[in-house]
C-alpha cells in the first residue's frame, strides 16, 4: 500500500501563503516577503532559474527584530502579571527586573530549541519550500531550518508592517514561552544579603561552580558570567565559510573581556553553542 505523504498540501512545492497568513494571525502586504521567508537556500540550489530569494538576509533582520522585541517586553513586563496581561497595559514600566534577569531570561527564549518548537506551533515547516535533498534529510523537522524561519518571518513582519506589528507577533507567538521563564528566574531563591552570609567562609571567584548539569551551554554560561562579574557574555560570530546551503559558522564567546572559547556549528546558534561549551570548560 502506497504511504500517504505527511503533508499532502505542499507537493507543488509553492507554499500556500493563505494557510500561512492564518496561522500567523498576520496579512502581508507585500507576499513577496513571505515567500521569501519561507524559501530554503536548497531550493535556490536546485532550481537557479526561478531567481528567489532565500531567507537568509531576512533570517539575519528578524534575530535583531526579535531580540529587541523581547527584551522591550521584559523592560515594561509587571511583576505581578503574565505577558498576556502585558499585552493590554504595555506602557507599565517594571523597575523590578535587573539586567541579569532579563538576560537570563531572553537567552532562555531566544534560542533554537525554543523557536523551533513555537515554528512547529505555527506549522511552519509545512510550508517551506526547499530542494529535494534537504528534505529527504529530514529538512523540514530540522530544528535549525525551522528556527530560521520564524526568524525570517519576524524580519519580513517588520518590513512590511513596522515595529509595532513585529513586537505584538513575537509576544504573541512566545508569551507562553517567556512567562515560564521569567517565572523560573524570578522564583528562583535569592542570594543570602551579606549580614546573614557574613559567618560563611569566603570563597575566591574561581572556586564558584554554579550547577549546569543539564543546562544548555549558553545558558550555564550566562548564569556563572552573571554570578561571577554581574554582566553576560558576548559573543561573536569569526568565520563563516562554505556554499550558502552548507556553511560552517565559527564563534568566540568572551567574558569579562577575555576571549574563553571558540567553537564552529552548521548555524550561527550552534557555534555560538560549541563556543560556550569550551568556556564552560575553562570556567567549571
Amino acid at each position: 500500500m502506497a504511504m500517504r505523504p505527511r503533508y499532502p498540501h505542499l507537493y507543488s512545492q509553492k507554499p500556500n501563503l493563505s494557510l500561512v497568513q492564518q496561522n500567523l494571525r498576520v496579512y502581508f502586504w507585500k507576499s513577496d516577503l513571505l515567500r521569501a521567508a519561507l524559501t530554503h537556500s536548497s531550493y535556490l540550489n536546485e532550481h537557479p532559474e526561478e531567481q528567489l530569494e532565500c531567507n537568509e538576509r531576512l533570517e539575519f533582520l528578524g534575530d535583531a527584530a526579535l531580540d529587541l522585541a523581547v527584551a522591550d517586553a521584559l523592560y515594561k513586563k509587571p511583576d505581578v502579571a503574565p505577558i498576556t496581561a502585558w499585552l493590554r497595559s504595555v506602557d507599565v514600566l517594571d523597575a523590578q527586573l535587573q539586567e541579569g534577569e532579563m538576560t537570563l531570561i531572553r537567552s532562555k527564549v531566544v534560542n533554537t530549541k525554543t523557536l523551533a518548537h513555537v515554528a512547529r506551533k505555527l506549522k511552519l515547516g509545512e510550508h517551506l519550500l526547499m530542494g529535494s535533498g534537504e528534505e529527504k534529510n529530514g529538512g523540514r523537522d530540522r530544528d535549525s531550518n525551522l528556527t530560521a524561519a520564524y526568524e525570517a518571518i519576524v524580519g519580513a513582519i517588520f518590513l512590511d508592517k513596522g515595529y509595532n506589528d513585529t513586537r505584538e507577533f513575537c509576544i504573541r507567538t512566545l508569551k507562553d514561552e517567556i512567562d515560564a521563564a521569567y517565572t523560573r528566574v524570578t522564583s528562583a531563591p535569592k542570594k543570602l544579603s551579606k549580614s546573614k552570609s557574613a559567618n560563611k567562609p569566603k570563597q575566591s571567584p574561581k572556586s564558584k561552580k554554579p550547577v549546569t548539569a543539564g543546562k544548555h551551554p549558553k545558558s550555564a554560561l550566562q548564569e556563572i558570567s552573571q554570578d561571577r562579574h554581574g554582566k553576560p557574555p558576548i559573543y561573536r560570530i569569526t568565520n563563516a565559510t562554505g556554499k550558502s546551503n552548507a556553511m560552517t559558522f565559527t564563534a568566540q564567546v568572551q567574558v569579562n573581556g577575555k576571549t574563553l572559547g571558540s567553537g564552529t556549528g552548521s548555524s550561527k546558534k550552534a557555534a555560538e553553542t560549541a563556543a560556550a561549551k569550551a568556556a564552560l570548560a575553562t570556567m567549571t
